[in-house]
C-alpha cells in the first residue's frame, strides 16, 4: 500500500487543487493531505480568509482524498510520524527544494521519495491571490455601476 502526502494552504479550493490533488493520488493508494494551520498561512501569505477548520473540512470532502488533517504550528514535520508516507508529493508552484527537502525527510527517519506535480492547467483561475484580486475588482465594478463609490 502506497501512502502519498500532500500539503497546502487550500485557502480557497480552486481548479488548480483539483489537478494537483488528482495527480497525488495517482502516484500510490491512499491519499493523506496536511491542510496548512492559520498560522503557518499569515507567516507565509497573509491572514486567511476561510479558517483552518473549515479548510480541513472542506479538502476531507474531495472524493481523492482519503485523509485530510491540520498541520502542526511549530514543526511542519510532527505530522509525518503519524502518517509515514512513502511519497511526498509538491505542487509545481510550492516553494521547497526538491533535494534538500529530501535530505530533510531521511535526516528525521523517513523514507519518502519527493515527487513534484508539474501538470497544471495555466488557464484556469490556480491562485487564491488571483481570485481575491478579481472579487475585489468586480466588487469595484460592481459598485461603481451601482451609483456607489
Amino acid at each position: 500500500m502506497v501512502r502519498v502526502l500532500a500539503t497546502g494552504a487550500f485557502e480557497i479550493l480552486h481548479p488548480g487543487h483539483l489537478l494537483f490533488l488528482e495527480e497525488a493520488k495517482k502516484l500510490g493508494d491512499e491519499l493523506y493531505v496536511i491542510v496548512a494551520r492559520d498560522s503557518t498561512v499569515k507567516k507565509r501569505k497573509r491572514t486567511p480568509i476561510i479558517p483552518e477548520e473549515q479548510r480541513v473540512q472542506m479538502v476531507a470532502a474531495l472524493k481523492m482524498v482519503d485523509k485530510a488533517l491540520l498541520g502542526s504550528e511549530t514543526d511542519m514535520y510532527e505530522p509525518l510520524y503519524s502518517i509515514n508516507p512513502d511519497i511526498l508529493a509538491l505542487g509545481y508552484d510550492q516553494k521547497f527544494d526538491d533535494a534538500q527537502l529530501e535530505r530533510e525527510l531521511r535526516d528525521r527517519g523517513f523514507h519518502a521519495t519527493v515527487v513534484r506535480i508539474t501538470k497544471h492547467d495555466s488557464r484556469a483561475v490556480c491562485k487564491a491571490e488571483e481570485i481575491i484580486r478579481r472579487i475585489v475588482a468586480f466588487e469595484e465594478v460592481g459598485r461603481w455601476k451601482k451609483g456607489g463609490v
